[in-house]
């Protein structure tokens, strides 16, 4: 093979290469990948994006399909310096190709450099959705140089690209692997058709390129159905450990998460938040009057209640038994008040239909500010809690911190906000018999 069908072979990839590409990157940027969380019609849905979203809840954490960033590059940092060190051996050890060992060692050294820069040198979200897409595209480009290099259609390299396209499916939605699976195959073509014989390929050399891309082609299939399975099993279960059952508000789990990440990102760029707590009055009377089914419907309807008045980048949770807690980001006092009325007037309004008449019911709500309120999120969560009771010895069907005054049910305005302005953090009691 001459150099000037090298270069030929080398372009013509790098043209498909380049072309699948754009168009890929053009449709994930237009589109959230397939399996991503998806926000409900009130509330964003907590259906979060990696397995460490008890702990994190951060969005920067994981990438497409809930696979980890760090899992994802220490995959595949381990299965390129394999197969970059297994066939540098097997070319240099075989001696079948001695004539051109030269230029595949180089091209080795070449693709272990951008192992080492994507994997290592860059940071870890620098690509964000295409880095799938780039490491995939520029991987086929090395194996078609390589198979170009060491034979064409019989080379021993060929199953380099169902590596690729397999382990892409993993990570990528299915019009990604198709289009990776098409690039794959197309490459191939290309590297027997730049080092073809003069009489073309013999019955067995047609044998075997076609073996080749059926497996090819079926490797993928297999691997975005396998692919599919595991999203979808992944999606359940993430539902299953972060949605309360009842009422579809995340839960105790979730919500405590959500607060500690919320505390990190308020630290880090001086916003505070405040945190609502709803506990129904007197539920224990009615489920011994009308029965535990209509406690259900009166939880789930409160539910609803609270879900409607939020804001999608808020966090509503059951906390557990009658107790609802919302967390509300980028939130003052005054804002907050105002979604705790709202929640406080909606729940009175409610009606649940029984044999003997309407069910009415009432939410007694603390309500508290970080990081005044509590530098931490188990003061935060006392805070509240303490809050609440306060407002269930108070008479109930009220809302109650340090920020209301009793009666006019109206909140005490801050002169300033930013976390750089506020005092240190005192008694929830105190400040609670004070506002009274």
């Amino acid at each position: 093979m001459s150099n000037v069908g090298l270069v030929l072979g080398l372009i013509a990839v790098g043209v498909v290469d380049g072309v699948l590409l754009a168009a890929l990157a053009a449709q994930l940027l237009r589109r959230p990948f397939r399996g991503a969380s998806r926000p409900g019609p009130a509330v964003a849905s907590p259906a979060p994006s990696d397995d460490r979203t008890l702990t994190a809840l951060d969005g920067d954490a994981g990438v497409a399909d809930g696979v980890p960033i760090a899992a994802y590059d220490r995959v595949v940092r381990i299965a390129g310096w394999a197969w970059i060190l297994s066939t540098g051996i097997l070319v240099s050890a075989s001696g079948l190709w001695t004539d051109r060992q030269g230029a595949i060692l180089a091209i080795l050294g070449i693709a272990g450099l951008f192992v080492l820069v994507a994997h290592d040198l860059l940071p870890a979200g620098v690509l964000g959705r295409t880095k799938y897409l780039v490491e995939g595209c520029v991987s086929i480009v090395f194996v078609t140089l390589i198979v170009l290099l060491t034979g064409g259609a019989p080379s021993p390299f060929f199953f380099a690209f169902a590596l690729i396209v397999v382990g892409a499916a993993l990570v990528v939605p299915p019009v990604a692997t198709v289009a990776l699976a098409v690039l794959a195959a197309a490459s191939y073509v290309i590297a027997i058709a730049v080092d073809l014989a003069p009489g073309g390929l013999d019955v067995p050399g047609m044998a075997v390129v076609g073996v080749n891309l059926v497996s090819l082609i079926l490797l993928a299939y297999v691997a975005m159905v396998v692919a599919r399975e595991q999203r979808r099993t992944r999606q359940v279960a993430v539902r299953l450990s972060t949605t309360d059952a009842l009422t579809g508000l995340a839960n105790r789990a979730y919500l405590l998460a959500a607060v500690e990440r919320e505390i990190e990102r308020g630290t880090r760029y001086g916003r505070g938040f405040c945190l609502l707590m709803a506990d129904l009055d007197d539920l224990k009377s009615v489920n011994d009057s009308h029965g535990h089914h209509t406690g259900d419907r009166v939880l789930a309807g409160v539910a609803d209640v609270i879900r409607d008045g939020v804001r999608r980048i808020d966090t509503p949770a059951r906390l557990g038994g009658d107790e609802y807690v919302v967390l509300l980001p980028e939130t003052d006092p005054t804002g907050a008040f105002v979604v705790a009325e709202k929640i406080r007037q909606g729940v009175a309004a409610m009606r649940t239909l029984v044999r003997d008449g309407p069910v009415t019911v009432s939410v007694s709500i603390g309500l508290v500010a970080w990081p005044d309120d509590g530098a931490t999120l188990d003061q935060l969560m006392n805070a509240v809690d303490e809050a609440m009771y306060a407002s269930k010895r108070r008479g109930k069907n009220r809302i109650v911190g340090p920020y209301v005054r009793a009666g006019e049910m109206t909140p005490v305005i801050r002169s300033a906000w930013p976390v750089a302005e506020r005092r240190a953090p005192t008694s929830i009691r105190e400040r609670v018999g004070r506002a009274v």
